[in-house]
């Protein structure tokens, strides 16, 4: 905030506004704004020049919702999620205006934005212009632009980077592993995107005041915690936080204490409306025993979060205040599993017990950790979904590229906001690994056939750098795994499809996902 105190209050745009601040020896606030790395959302005034400054990062990771004036309302107003009243059908004197809330709010998209106010002849209004501002790094425009260096490969045969890379077959040490490829700087496309990984998750999880003093009951609790399917992307950054949280506790200097670290257990967070029996619980069960391999010193608590979906009314309600403006079934869907998940309120089977004892199996436990790691982005930068291999099978790269960049350019909008709004309401902080800069351009950087390869079958050609990654990790279980959104491996999409259209297969008929919530109570 003080940075921002400091800058020009020059509100202008373009090269006349750049040079009047660097004539004044300043800052712009816009040129400040687009040097902060990683996720942010602000609303900042600017009293010295009566500016309403305001915005969210490139790719839109935390929520800002804004009501542009209209003729129905003419007010302007910003916020980070919709009133609950509003879904809830309770009106007052800020809400009475509302006659849909979904279509009272939008997603602002990413960027810079500012208004310079100024008193106009009707009593007690402001008037003033939004501006949109350019961002002014160049190499955060090229990512926002998702440019891929090498889309199609040359008629000469490709050699795909996991036959370049040498063998990882009895190693042991990751971390020295990976000293090893800085060292010696080999670029083989899935060891540079295991470094960026490494590192980003190093962010996320070091030198962060709620991960310390963090005490529950007197016993120091999970500080971190992974939104965990069992999956490829969950299991990946499983290893690497343990990895991470490892080399924070050996740091010295930075602020962190490592009393705190050297004995941290890791939260993995497993949401299921099927029990034992949804694939996401299937899968996490496996994936913790491939993590506890090679990491036995570790203490996994798989907290299994199991949901009623005819017994959530109230629940329900509550999360569609918070997908708003989204308003599919899908995005109810996993709003509803995201939620629960970050909620943290499950069970936790004590192995200390080493017995299948129904009073000793499992014990009730609640997650406190306030920072979780989430996998979005993978698929859209590596083609795991289905989407992807149907493009890549109509139009071959090029067309695979494309379908690709729309994810990445969309994902504030389909994405990251009701993600952002569903998770941070239960006190948790999202944060993605996989949307990290460098991680972005590291994989814009490498081919697209070295990023996935769709000629070969589910499970070993989409996303095939992220599987010789987990192989670096020694996660061979895993590598093999097919891909299995939130709402299909936790079971929600069946649960919800029979009870609101009857049945699964008449869900299909109707492609249930896309129905729009509202149109669907209209009709019943």
């Amino acid at each position: 905030m003080q940075a921002l105190d400091e800058s020009c209050s020059c509100s202008g745009h373009g090269d006349e506004a750049a040079r009047f601040c660097h004539d004044n020896g300043k800052t712009s606030v816009t040129e400040l704004l687009s040097t902060i790395r990683g996720p942010w959302a602000l609303i900042y005034w600017q009293d010295v020049s009566s500016t309403l400054w305001f915005g969210r990062d490139a790719f839109g990771r935390r929520s800002l919702l804004v009501h542009w004036p209209s003729s129905d309302d003419s007010r302007f107003l910003l916020s980070s999620v919709s009133p609950e009243s509003q879904i809830n059908g309770i009106t007052d004197s800020h809400t009475e205006y509302c006659a849909s809330n979904n279509e009272f709010w939008e997603e602002l998209s990413c960027g810079i934005y500012s208004i310079q106010f100024a008193a106009s002849e009707l009593h007690g209004c402001l008037v003033g212009k939004v501006r949109k501002h350019e961002w002014n790094n160049p190499e955060l425009k090229k990512l926002i632009e998702w440019k891929r260096t090498s889309v199609e490969p040359k008629d000469e045969k490709v050699c795909s980077g996991s036959c370049l890379s040498p063998s990882t077959e009895g190693v042991t040490d990751i971390s020295a592993s990976l000293m090893r490829i800085e060292q010696n700087s080999i670029s083989v496309p899935a060891q540079k995107v295991l470094i960026a990984l490494r590192d980003s998750v190093m962010r996320r999880a070091a030198v962060n005041p709620i991960m310390q003093n963090n005490e529950v009951g007197g016993e120091t609790s999970a500080p971190v915690a992974v939104l965990f399917s069992g999956g490829l992307d969950s299991m990946i950054l499983a290893a690497l936080l343990h990895r991470c949280l490892d080399s924070c506790s050996c740091s010295n200097g930075r602020g962190l204490n490592a009393a705190v670290f050297r004995d941290n257990e890791i939260d993995l967070l497993n949401v299921s409306f099927d029990g034992q029996f949804a694939p996401d619980r299937i899968a996490a069960k496996a994936g913790v025993k491939e993590l506890q391999r090679i990491a036995p010193s570790r203490r996994w608590n798989l907290v299994e979060i199991d949901a009623d979906l005819l017994k959530l009314t109230s629940e329900i309600k509550h999360v569609m205040s918070l997908i708003s403006p989204s308003n599919t079934y899908m995005d109810l869907n996993i709003g509803l599993a995201l939620w629960l998940a970050a909620g943290g309120d499950g069970w936790l089977y004590d192995e200390t017990f080493n017995t299948f004892s129904v009073d000793k199996q499992h014990l009730k436990y609640k997650s406190e950790a306030k920072i979780l790691l989430v996998g979005t982005g993978a698929d859209e930068q590596c083609a795991g979904y289905g989407r992807h291999r149907t493009k890549y099978k109509q139009g071959g790269w090029f067309q695979l590229h494309e379908e690709m960049r729309l994810d990445m350019q969309r994902i504030w909008k389909r994405n990251l906001g009701r993600d952002d709004r569903c998770i941070s309401d239960n006190g948790k902080e999202a944060r993605f690994p996989f949307l990290d800069e460098d991680v972005i351009r590291i994989l814009l950087e490498i081919p697209l056939w070295e990023v996935a390869d769709l000629d070969q079958t589910c499970g070993i050609g989409d996303k095939k750098i992220l599987r010789e990654v987990a192989r670096l990790l020694q996660l061979e279980d895993v590598a093999s795994l097919p891909k299995r959104a939130i709402q299909f491996g936790s079971r929600i999409a069946r649960e919800s499809n029979k009870k609101n259209f009857g049945s699964n297969r008449a869900a299909n008929q109707v492609s249930a996902g896309s129905v729009l919530i509202q149109n669907r109570t209209n009709d019943s």
